[in-house]
């Protein structure tokens, strides 16, 4: 399989490099940012995906994108719709385009962050972005499902929790996503078989206080590894501190 990794110099991108190269035939590394270590089986190609004919040119011959480039937080209208939204649609048309048959989109637990965190909720369920940045992971989702619909891409969306190296304390715990439990949801979204468009919530065995998964992870073949015990965080809204309207107000538009 010949796989492009968007945002490949990122903090999630640079932690999937190794185990999607030792799986993949080739991993074509696309970011904005320099990229000057690329081991075997690694392309580097660095541009804008703002640029769709780019875009094109480096999906060209490709059989699968994982697509993990954006804006990480939330931030301007402006920066979140040339990132998330242009990059992302520039991403599903040129896969189009060039017959890339899977899209592994990385989408976001502030799709759903307006939910209490008393709620437990599957991906089945109606979405309920906490920010101008979890409205551009559903307008990505969105956008999945019409080129599955439309087009007959292969679409996974990633709803990743809060990945770190090591399982946090507070809110955030009950959504951790080792690096390694990422790394086998990718590689799992990547080869599930009889997909069309699938949603499944990137976490590892927390005890899915907040999200039941199980249905959404056995079609594509997720099983984590990576487990702790539950802890309950107390009352409040699962995408905190994203839900507070004073959440990114100083950033400029």
């Amino acid at each position: 399989m010949r796989v492009v990794l968007t945002g490949a110099a990122g903090g999630i991108g640079s932690a999937l490099r190794t185990p999607l190269r030792e799986r993949a035939s080739l991993v074509r590394l696309v970011d904005m940012k320099p990229i000057e270590d690329a081991a075997e089986r690694e392309e580097v190609d660095c541009f804008d995906l703002a640029d769709l004919p780019r875009v094109q040119k480096a999906l060209e011959g490709m059989d699968a994108v994982v697509h993990l480039a954006a804006v990480p937080t939330e931030d301007s209208y402006d920066r979140i719709a040339e990132a998330n939204l242009r990059a992302t649609f520039n991403i599903f048309e040129a896969a189009r385009v060039e017959g890339v048959c899977r899209i592994v989109f990385a989408s976001s637990n502030h799709a759903t962050g307006f939910y209490r965190r008393d709620e437990r909720i599957s991906p089945r369920d109606p979405v309920r972005p906490d920010s101008l940045y979890g409205v551009s992971k559903v307008f990505g989702e969105a956008l999945g499902s019409l080129y599955a619909d439309k087009f007959g891409l292969e679409v996974v969306a990633l709803r990743i929790g809060g990945f770190a190296q090591e399982p946090p304390e507070g809110p955030a715990r009950p959504m951790w996503l080792s690096p390694g439990d990422m790394a086998r949801l990718t590689w799992a979204a990547l080869v599930a078989t009889d997909v069309h468009f699938e949603v499944v919530y990137g976490l590892s065995e927390t005890g899915s206080l907040w999200w039941d998964n199980a249905a959404a992870a056995r079609r594509i073949g997720y099983e984590p590894q990576d487990a702790i015990e539950p802890k309950n965080p107390g009352p409040g809204l699962q995408g905190d501190p994203f839900t507070d309207p004073a959440f990114g107000a100083s950033q400029p538009p």
